[in-house]
């Protein structure tokens, strides 16, 4: 086994999730944060519509959700699980192979609180900024905020599982 890093995971997503268990299978010392209030990313039913439909008013509040109500997976359940902990049929849950989307957060918060993870993850927690220290150390600053407040941290290593429903900031990168 390698040292044991201080590692940022941006998102607590179903990318993110992994992420933070396989490092904490390695003796990492892992904090994610996660932007909303709840884990699970994609897979947040959230009701709100924007109010221009059409996109035209600049000045309008963005609203992203890749769901709708009544979304069921594409692929079967049995392909959705991870090697060691598959995606079965729970208690009181959804029976079919091609469940709806309640069913798949539910597995997602299920297996964070399995293996811990839920400890890990500072909810309402945005991360603003990413930089690194020093070419030299593998040593990045990780700006983030609350409602109440910001820090900046230093970090060994950031896994960046935010999705592509967030808004990047691209890195100007010499060479």
């Amino acid at each position: 086994m390698g040292p044991c890093l201080k590692v940022a995971v941006i998102g607590a997503g179903a990318a993110g999730l992994i992420a933070a268990r396989e490092l904490q299978r390695e003796n990492h010392r892992v904090t994610v944060f996660e932007k909303t209030d709840q884990l699970g990313g994609t897979w947040v039913y959230n009701p709100q519509v924007e109010t221009d439909q059409l996109g035209l008013d600049s000045n309008r509040e963005i609203v992203h959700s890749s769901l709708y109500f009544s979304l069921r997976t594409n692929i079967p359940r049995q392909l959705m699980g991870f090697s060691d902990y598959p995606f079965g049929i729970r208690e009181n849950g959804d029976q079919r192979n091609f469940p709806r989307h309640e069913e798949v957060l539910r597995f997602l918060n299920d297996f964070a609180m399995e293996f811990g993870i839920t400890e890990l993850i500072r909810f309402g927690t945005e991360v603003v900024r990413v930089e690194r220290v020093d070419l030299r150390n593998n040593e990045w600053v990780v700006e983030s905020r609350t409602s109440e407040s910001s820090r900046e941290e230093v970090f060994e290593v950031v896994v960046v599982c935010n999705g592509h429903n967030t808004q990047p900031r691209v890195a100007n990168l010499p060479g």
